[in-house]
């Protein structure tokens, strides 16, 4: 399988070479690194996810997506099977429930991002596998959002009717085609409230879902406390009515009870610290509620007949009823469930545009989904999903549809269940801050060494196998049909359009580029330095043919010269970097030398230097210093020093270039004062720089001023 984690080679010539063409099933099974995909965490189309929630806010946001409206009905259906042992069943259905929570837990804290098992899939098994994956997470998500948010109209009018003595007509709070239902408007309606909570930040909504699971957890205490004074001790005899083989087939169907745990991971992005606090919210959710299914199990077996549950879908509150004789208690539950439906519908709509805004960045969907505010928030997506999913509900009857979100849940359980055995083995190595238990420890079997923490994820595998195949045909057959039309979606828009076939050459590039630009600037380092070397040299066999052509005796200033030279050298090496050009050609002649030379020079060679400057300045240095300093300087020095000024600047040997530059480029006078006043004041011939200076540079810049421009100055 290809991993699409490394640049293109370079060639000579330093451009990227474009990646071997993959055939065909190689792109099917191309991977995404892990690293890369972390790194692009909460990351856009133009901003980022906010990092904003906490350990009991994710542990929230799964029991939210798990503690549904199923308890309250679901009852009615497994106790016929199992008799009083339904409380076996339910730890039954929650130790496989274990398996895949495990192994959710491990990769949630290796893989801390949005896509869930989507991602942990494209991490390990290839591109189509995680598109089956991603596929299977819209008919968990985004259909069982229509499918929960359908039942909210009963019981909202089951509310209304004992508060107010108001219901909604049926053609408006009905499923269409359902006891005379026409359009599902309570369903749209909460799918809508639960959008604008959403849009209002993940911090918000997460907020408001936690009040809304605290309403469900104080409710189902209440049913306990209040059932618990009618409980018989006959109603527990005989315990197993039918066998281990209804305990099992009551597990079979109390295992979709435990489906939302998962939700937690799709808040990878958004969690502060989320790979130590998904792996927590992820084993605390599934604790809290298999202890709440098990005591609500226990005090309802106790308070009415096993057999008395056949075909009760209110068994809950038919228990209040006959336990205390008022209609009050039913009525509270109704509350209850209204509430609880809003906490799944908010939860699992949030999980929905997480995924695809994962998708979206990796390319398989189209690019809004991955759009982000300035609050945080992806609102296209939002919008467009809660729009669909509030459309599906009140508008198309679902049928079968809702019945194969349990397949399409089990079977990206089961994905996420081999994905932890892969890594296991292709990355072995990798920091995970959660692991299986026996993770550490190897059993000797057949004479290899086999890693017992592969136990959890393998059960896991085939639990999932299991309950998948103890469905119906038809829901076998609907969801194939699902199946079918998410790969033609795959192969007419992902596969071409996926990041690891487009972004990931681009990517690749850019990479190759900052290697290639670094690689670059130690090169132009070494240049440069060789280079403003060169200049140097130059600057000063120029500044010689200057000074000897400005002082025809050769007096003062080859003396200055001679003696400056050396004091060049040494001083020039820790000589600081100038803080500001000095603009006009007087101003860089003159404070170059004045301010260091000012304190030891003054007394010396103020009397002595001016009538001699003014003296010769004007007869000698005005014709021949104008013409001959400026041609050997332009000549010779001028166009190299430019060059390696320019390769200097970008390379580390800064200094020497601009001296270099300034020398050459700047003013007629400047050869004079840089190579010889400012190196003689830092050396020991400071009496003679001032002189120097005042002669060279003075005279120089008042020449300049006053002489006619030639015809090469000119141009």
């Amino acid at each position: 399988m290809l991993d699409q984690g490394t640049a293109p080679p370079v060639t000579g010539d330093k451009r990227p070479t474009p990646p071997p063409a993959a055939g065909f099933g190689a792109r099917l099974m191309r991977r995404k690194p892990v690293e890369r995909l972390v790194a692009e965490g909460g990351q856009g189309e133009g901003g980022s996810l906010r990092r904003s929630l906490g350990m009991w806010q994710l542990t929230m946001i799964s029991i939210g997506a798990t503690l549904g409206t199923g308890i309250f009905v679901v009852l009615g259906e497994a106790v016929p099977d199992a008799g009083p042992a339904v409380v076996i069943s339910f730890v039954l259905a929650g130790v496989t429930a274990l398996f895949s929570a495990l192994s959710y837990a491990e990769l949630a804290g290796t893989i801390p991002v949005s896509g869930s098992s989507y991602s942990y899939a494209y991490a390990t098994l290839g591109e189509i596998i995680a598109w089956v994956c991603g596929w299977c997470l819209i008919l968990e998500y985004g259909v069982s959002v229509a499918a929960v948010a359908v039942g909210w109209g009963q019981y909202l009018n089951e509310l209304l009717d004992g508060t107010i003595g108001v219901t909604i007509p049926a053609a408006l709070a009905n499923p269409p085609g359902t006891d005379g239902g026409i359009f599902n408007l309570p369903a749209l309606l909460v799918v809508l409230l639960c959008m604008a909570f959403l849009i209002g930040g993940a911090k918000e909504s997460a907020r408001a879902n936690a009040i809304m699971v605290g309403v469900k957890i104080v409710a189902l205490l209440l049913f306990c406390a209040v059932a618990f004074t009618g409980i018989r001790a006959g109603n527990y005899t005989p315990f197993m009515p039918l066998g281990l083989g209804g305990v099992s087939a009551a597990g079979a169907t109390l295992f979709f009870s435990y489906i939302g745990f998962d939700a937690a991971s799709t808040a990878g992005e958004e969690a502060k610290n989320p790979k130590k606090d998904l792996p927590k919210a992820i084993m605390l959710s599934l604790l809290i509620v298999t202890v709440l299914y098990v005591l609500v199990a226990a005090v309802a077996v106790g308070a009415m007949p096993w057999g008395d549950f056949k075909g009760s879908e209110a068994a809950l509150a038919g228990i209040m009823k006959d336990v205390t004789g008022q209609s009050f208690w039913a009525v509270l539950l109704a509350a209850g469930a209204v509430i609880a439906i809003a906490s799944v519908v908010l939860t699992v709509l949030y999980g929905q545009t997480r995924i695809l805004f994962a998708m979206s960045r990796d390319g398989l969907v189209p690019k809004a989904f991955a759009k982000v505010n300035r609050k945080g928030v992806p609102m296209a997506n939002t919008v467009i999903v809660s729009l669909f999913c509030g459309v599906l509900a009140a508008a198309i009857p679902l049928g079968q549809l809702a019945d194969a979100t349990s397949i399409g849940t089990l079977f990206a359980f089961a994905l996420v269940n081999v994905a932890v055995i892969v890594l296991r083995f292709t990355r072995p190595d990798m920091h995970r801050s959660f692991q299986v238990p026996l993770s550490g420890l190897r059993l000797r079997l057949f004479g290899t060494q086999v890693p017992l923490g592969l136990v959890f994820p393998v059960l896991g595998f085939a639990m999932c196998v299991y309950m998948m195949f103890s469905l119906d045909v038809i829901t076998w057959q609907v969801f194939g049909g699902w199946m079918l039309v998410g790969l033609v979606i795959y192969f007419a828009y992902g596969m071409r359009r996926s990041r690891l076939a487009t972004g990931g050459a681009g990517e690749a590039v850019a990479m190759v580029k900052e290697g290639a630009a670094g690689a670059g600037a130690k090169a132009g380092a070494k240049t440069g330095a060789k280079a403003g070397a060169k200049a140097g040299a130059r600057a000063k066999a120029g500044t010689a043919a200057a000074k000897k052509a400005a002082d025809p005796a050769g007096k003062s200033g080859d003396a200055s010269a001679s003696a400056g030279t050396p004091g060049a050298k040494a001083a020039g090496k820790g000589r600081p970097k100038p803080q500001k050009k000095a603009r006009g050609k007087q101003a860089q002649a003159k404070p170059e030398a004045k301010p260091e030379a000012k304190p030891d020079t003054k007394p010396d060679t103020k009397p002595d230097t001016k009538p001699d400057t003014k003296s010769d300045t004007k007869s000698e240095a005005k014709p021949e210093a104008k013409s001959d300093a400026k041609a050997a300087v332009e000549s010779e020095a001028k166009p190299d020093a430019k060059v390696d000024a320019k390769a200097d600047v970008k390379a580390d040997a800064k200094v020497d270039a601009k001296a270099d530059a300034k020398v050459d480029a700047k003013a007629d006078a400047k050869p004079d004062v840089k190579a010889d006043a400012e190196p003689d004041v830092k050396a020991d011939a400071k009496v003679d720089v001032k002189a120097d200076a005042k002669v060279d540079a003075k005279p120089a810049a008042e020449a300049e001023q006053q002489a006619p421009a030639t015809p090469d100055e000119k141009k």
